[in-house]
């Protein structure tokens, strides 16, 4: 298990029971660590009956096809940051429109959150990848590849895929 340290006075921190959790707190201040759920935001992006999907090229993960997607940063609308990743990720400036659903996953090893996915509409760009991808490609709902991301993303693309087979 990692050390970590008081982010008020710089004691190491100490195991306890605290609120029905074991969580780390200060024996000298009694500043409490609360471990909090990662917040991701992210788009489906869909042309001629298709959703864009990407393929990591990056563990966790690595070969395996996402959204369009990556965290909020602590100053920025989430709507703001599905915007940000999907033209870093795809070169797409895109129009956010709708928030579809609110995912939670507990299957990241860089640790458990919620995933904010909206329709967005492409209003400009090219489409590129990034660092992070080896492929940017739209599938039909029956192309959609067995091997899908987790961190929410195989459930966003699954659930997608519903709406055509239901």
């Amino acid at each position: 298990m990692t050390s970590h340290y008081c982010l008020k006075c710089g004691a190491l921190l100490e195991q306890s029971y605290i609120e029905n959790s074991e969580r780390e707190v200060c024996p000298g201040c009694g500043w409490i660590y609360y471990l909090q759920l990662k917040v991701g935001a992210g788009v489906m992006i869909e042309k001629d009956g298709c959703v864009l999907l990407l393929q990591r090229a990056h563990d966790p993960w690595k070969g395996y096809w996402n959204i369009p997607a990556g965290y909020v940063e602590s100053d920025e609308h989430p709507k703001d940051a599905a915007k940000r990743e999907a033209f870093e990720e795809t070169g797409l400036v895109v129009a956010i429109g709708e928030l579809l659903k609110a995912y939670y996953y507990s299957d990241d090893p860089r640790g458990n959150g919620v995933a904010l996915i909206y329709k967005a509409d492409i209003v400009g760009g090219e489409l590129r990848v990034d660092h992070e991808s080896n492929a940017a490609r739209y599938f039909r709902w029956q192309e959609i590849p067995a091997n899908l991301a987790g961190g929410g993303h195989d459930q966003v693309i699954l659930e997608w895929r519903s709406k055509f087979t239901t």
